[in-house]
């Protein structure tokens, strides 16, 4: 028993707990019109039949028996999925104050205290979000202002591509230093040396710990909190990891405050320490030095880990598909020449914005979603959702749903072409997700993936060093497995 790793250990003592238990969960313990689901058993609930690897396969599977409304049991927690694109946009967009909580979340309890914008929860989350949202806005997001940033620092990762010589390279953590720089100079208002090694330190924690977040060690440990946080395991490393993260952001980001000229707010750390001294405010108390922290954390790790693992994604399926590879540069070549690409050459270029769309979608980079819980009683499709209740709006139902993609499971930027070649949006393209808790930074994003992915492409062609796989990595996020890239200049 000893040799054998910690998850399998763990479901060894829940067994044994399981054969000395002999309550069972019965139809009483749900709520009245309860959505349907896979019987559970005692303490386990449906664990054991889930994919703990890739559970949102297992959700897939489900709703093909039990429809788009369903539960399964995790352990003793009630977990409600939504799958589907008109299910999920239903919930988010026309029950979108139902849905707008977050559950209480173990591992990210531990990490957050409730602070910050991610996790948070009630009138925290309100304040947070809309400070954040109004002074990205402020500071120039969706706006030339950024786009200047976003271009300079491709300058420099187009550098730094050209120093392989056209060598093999693995390219995770030059990508999410690079995109990583966009949200710090934000924040700070200057960037990092993609060799900095306090930078690359930062990053490669806030790696480990979304790899670590989506294992089962970690599915077990919000399960099972009581008991396994006294085992050693993933949910440690996370622990430990954020607080690293956490003293270097106290330590150097909140150095601003020292420094703070009310008149000429740069930054969105500038912004806060202002709404920290306008005492009259109702919500002034909401301005503190651990939200703050927290906040600056969200934004760092949401602003790196999706879009740069979104643009791997580019670059491997560019490598896999050398067609649509060549006709984005022959499109590049009409519109774009040898000039800085803009965002305002995105409209004339309906190819390449085809193939970007087609990226996110097929990438699925949160196939979950980020859960959501309701914040008050619902009655949704038919069924009662009390106050509370864990709810995942299963994205990767929507992203793939056959109703609205023809070949949801193959890479074809077909999807988003008329048969003219016109660009044609998909409502059921929502890689953002939807509603109250959709992604703040959705259009920095997609200013952020046309510009470098032009700008790379415009410079290089990307060949694969051998045979490429398209299955995902595990994670709380799905990056690509490990690959290496040849980027060869193009003359």
């Amino acid at each position: 028993m000893f040799s054998m790793d910690p998850v399998t250990v763990l479901l060894f003592i829940l067994f044994c707990l399981f054969l000395i238990k002999f309550l069972t969960i019965s139809k009483d313990d749900l709520p009245k019109n309860f959505p349907p689901g896979p019987k559970p058993l005692p303490i386990i609930g449906n664990i054991h039949i889930l994919n703990l690897k890739k559970p949102y396969k297992t959700f897939l599977e489900l709703s093909k028996e039990y429809g788009p409304v369903f539960t399964v049991h995790i352990g003793s927690q009630k977990m409600v999925l939504l799958c589907g694109y008109e299910t999920v946009k239903d919930a988010l967009v026309n029950y979108a104050e139902e849905f707008s909580e977050r559950p209480h979340i173990p591992i990210f309890e531990d990490i957050t205290k409730g602070f910050g914008v991610i996790f948070s929860h009630g009138e925290n989350w309100k304040v947070m979000r809309r400070f954040t949202l109004s002074t990205l806005r402020d500071l120039g997001m969706g706006r030339r202002t950024i786009e200047n940033k976003i271009n300079e620092e491709c300058d420099f990762l187009v550098k730094k591509f050209h120093s392989y010589g056209g060598k093999p390279f693995e390219n995770t953590m030059i990508m999410n230093a690079a995109v990583a720089n966009i949200i710090v100079s934000i924040l700070l208002g200057h960037r990092f040396d993609y060799d900095d090694p306090v930078f690359l330190r930062l990053l490669s924690l806030m790696n480990e710990s979304i790899r670590l977040a989506g294992s089962p060690m970690l599915m077990l440990y919000n399960t099972f909190h009581s008991v396994i946080r006294w085992l050693p395991g993933g949910h440690n490393k996370v622990k430990a990891n954020a607080a690293e993260t956490q003293k270097f952001i106290r330590e150097n980001f909140t150095k601003r405050k020292e420094q703070l000229d009310v008149n000429d707010q740069r930054t969105l750390i500038d912004a806060f320490f202002v709404k920290q001294q306008e005492e009259k405010s109702e919500f002034a108390s909401y301005f503190h030095d651990q939200n703050l922290t927290i906040v600056i954390s969200n934004l760092f790790a949401a602003g790196m880990e999706t879009t740069s693992t979104t643009l791997r994604w580019g670059l491997l399926l560019m490598m896999k598909y050398p067609e649509i590879q060549k006709n984005i540069q022959n499109e590049i070549e009409k519109v774009i020449g040898s000039s800085e690409p803009q965002s305002e050459h995105r409209k004339k270029m309906p190819y390449t914005d085809a193939v970007i769309h087609e990226v996110q979608r097929f990438s699925n980079i949160i196939p979950t979603n980020l859960p959501h819980a309701t914040a008050q009683d619902v009655t949704f499709r038919g069924y009662f959702i009390p106050k509370g209740t864990y709810v995942v709006p299963l994205l990767t139902s929507v992203l793939r749903d056959e109703a609205h993609f023809e070949k949801p499971n193959e890479f074809y930027p077909q999807h988003f072409l008329d048969s003219e070649g016109n660009f044609v949006k998909k409502e059921a393209f929502l890689p953002f997700s939807a509603g109250k808790r959709s992604c703040a930074g959705e259009n920095l994003a997609k200013m952020e993936l046309f510009l470098f992915f032009t700008g790379l492409l415009q410079k290089f062609t990307f060949q694969p060093v051998s045979e490429l796989d398209l299955t995902p990595a595990m994670g709380f996020t799905t990056p690509p497995m490990p690959h290496l890239i040849r980027a060869i200049p193009r003359v």
